[in-house]
């Protein structure tokens, strides 16, 4: 069974009905997708560290003994309560979705504890996925696929962010935040979080955009602004440092890669407002642009096409995909993507 509309989703994860033992989560952006699946298991095993009732598994703990997954979904909870069993897959392993897609079909099948709720957390999955194929059409299964966030979603995330902790934006202030809040839920969870101590938590602000500006112009990640925006400038040299910085700062290749990826999305957003009409200031302003970075935007702005900006978001995606693979030379990988980048800004004459 597929779920998708989203007040069917969060009456699900609230409440699963008592008929369903297994449940599929997947999309492209996993920080919904892991919020999701931790609001679901809440449901199912309320203390989460509890090891007799709840097992999370990774692709390395099934690769590394292929009966786990099987033997934790017919394992009984010794202390009472029903069993949990997590599986988190990173996507680029097909046998471990292939012992997945095994344990799914023989745990709503009944073959296993009856009792155990299993949960897969995955990425991206195709319509011929085996899990898609095994899950959707089995009434004692949901599946339910994660897009990225749209603006309402983050900026109801927002309003409920801040409501719990007595504070609010006004209609321009929430729209000026959200217009720069990256579309990855962990990311942009973060950003809200960041707001909230900006502003005082449980101090009772409602604040405008006027109250926004020293929020706006603060950067915790500055050395990777900088770096996307020496990269989409056309200046190679000036990137590789600003990312070598943020590499001893503490930031890791996948921020890096997403930094460059914000600033591609307000380039795009600033280019699809003024083929539509808008001013490029007024369109700069709504794409989140600090104001004294807006001259060097515009610059690049008039020179990146949405043509431009398409081939290099496949790249983007290749490189966070890379990125997020265990083992891999996250930085590195980010590094020979900003010189690619700044590399083709220079042929476009930046």
């Amino acid at each position: 069974m597929i779920i998708q509309r989203r007040p069917d989703i969060e009456r699900f994860l609230t409440g699963p009905d008592s008929a369903v033992r297994a449940a599929v989560l997947y999309g492209r952006d996993m920080g919904v997708v892991r919020e999701r699946a931790q609001a679901l298991a809440l449901t199912i095993a309320p203390q989460q560290d509890d090891p007799f009732n709840v097992a999370i598994l990774s692709d390395g703990d099934i690769a590394a003994a292929e009966d786990r997954l099987e033997g934790e979904l017919m394992a009984f909870s010794m202390t009472g309560g029903r069993r949990l069993v997590r599986l988190r897959l990173s996507g680029d392993k097909p046998a471990n979705e292939k012992l997945a897609v095994e344990a799914l079909a023989g745990h709503i099948a009944g073959r296993f504890n009856p009792d155990a709720f299993f949960i897969v957390e995955a990425g991206a999955l195709a319509k011929d996925s085996g899990l898609r194929k095994m899950g959707e059409p089995a009434p004692g299964c949901v599946v339910i696929p994660c897009y990225e966030d749209e603006p309402g979603d983050l900026a109801r995330l927002t309003r409920e962010a801040l409501a719990a902790e007595r504070l609010a934006l006004n209609a321009e202030a929430l729209d000026r935040f959200v217009a720069r809040l990256p579309h990855e839920r962990g990311v942009a969870r973060r950003e809200i979080e960041r707001l909230i101590l900006f502003l005082g938590p449980g101090s009772g602000i409602s604040a405008n955009a006027a109250d926004l500006e020293g929020f706006f112009g603060v950067e915790p990640e500055a050395s990777l602004g900088e770096a996307a925006v020496d990269a989409f400038g056309g200046r190679a040299d000036a990137a590789h440092a600003n990312l070598r910085r943020a590499g001893l700062e503490g930031e890791s290749g996948v921020a890096a890669v997403r930094a460059l990826g914000s600033h591609l999305a307000r380039l795009r957003r600033v280019a699809v407002l003024t083929r539509n009409g808008a001013n490029p200031q007024a369109a700069a302003k709504s794409a989140g642009v600090f104001w004294k970075s807006e001259k060097e935007f515009l610059r690049q702005a008039r020179v990146w096409t949405l043509t431009e900006l398409d081939r290099v978001q496949a790249d983007i995606l290749g490189a966070d995909r890379a990125c997020k693979q265990t083992g891999s030379p996250d930085r590195l990988l980010s590094e020979r993507l900003a010189v690619s980048i700044a590399g083709r800004a220079r042929r476009l004459g930046l």
